[in-house]
């Protein structure tokens, strides 16, 4: 197992920088946390940077800054962590809480993913590629998420995989063998 700069104490991932999202709601009674979900994200799509997620996560977005956020105007959205092109993490969501990412949702024919996983997005679009640094830090929070819920651990999906007639993310660039080749190395 290598060492990582992140620890999961209390819902909460240490080494993340912690930003508080409104858009989040309690988990039903009784219910462990089973799945992670990687997702994508890009505020406009494909352009990068200028901190449109965070300010998005936090009902904060202006949106006359751009034409397409018109288009996604009072939408309440949110995941457990972003993973930024530098490899930077956010936490918007504390995991004991039910983020709001994948919507409308089934894995392995249990609907409602947003009650029992974790979702984790990726500053990217569908049509770019990821950086490097990303799938590092991916790997290392991956690992100490399955550590700390061990249900798990052998339960990855994309958010097209929960919802593949509505989305397409983390999309084709997503190199999904090089993140479980780079997983299973922090497990080691």
């Amino acid at each position: 197992m290598q060492a990582t700069p992140f620890q999961v104490v209390d819902g909460q991932l240490l080494g993340a920088r912690q930003v508080a999202s409104p858009n989040f709601n309690q988990r039903p009674e009784q219910t462990e946390i089973q799945l992670i979900v990687i997702h994508n994200i890009s505020l406009p799509p494909s352009q990068f940077g200028g901190g449109y997620i965070e300010k998005f996560f936090q009902n904060q977005l202006d949106w006359s800054v751009h034409p397409y956020f018109q288009t996604i105007e009072g939408m309440q959205v949110s995941a457990h962590l972003l993973i930024l092109r530098t490899g930077e993490v956010l936490q918007f969501v504390n995991f004991k809480d039910r983020a709001w990412h994948a919507g409308r949702s089934s894995y392995l024919g249990k609907v409602e993913c947003n009650d029992y996983s974790i979702g984790i997005e990726l500053e990217g679009s569908d049509d770019l590629n990821f950086e490097q640094n990303q799938y590092n830090v991916l790997a290392q929070v991956v690992a100490v998420l399955q550590r700390a819920y061990p249900k798990t651990d052998q339960h990855l999906a994309g958010h097209s995989d929960i919802a593949p007639k509505r989305k397409t993310d983390p999309g084709p660039h997503f190199q999904w063998n090089e993140f479980r080749t780079l997983l299973h190395k922090q497990k080691q």
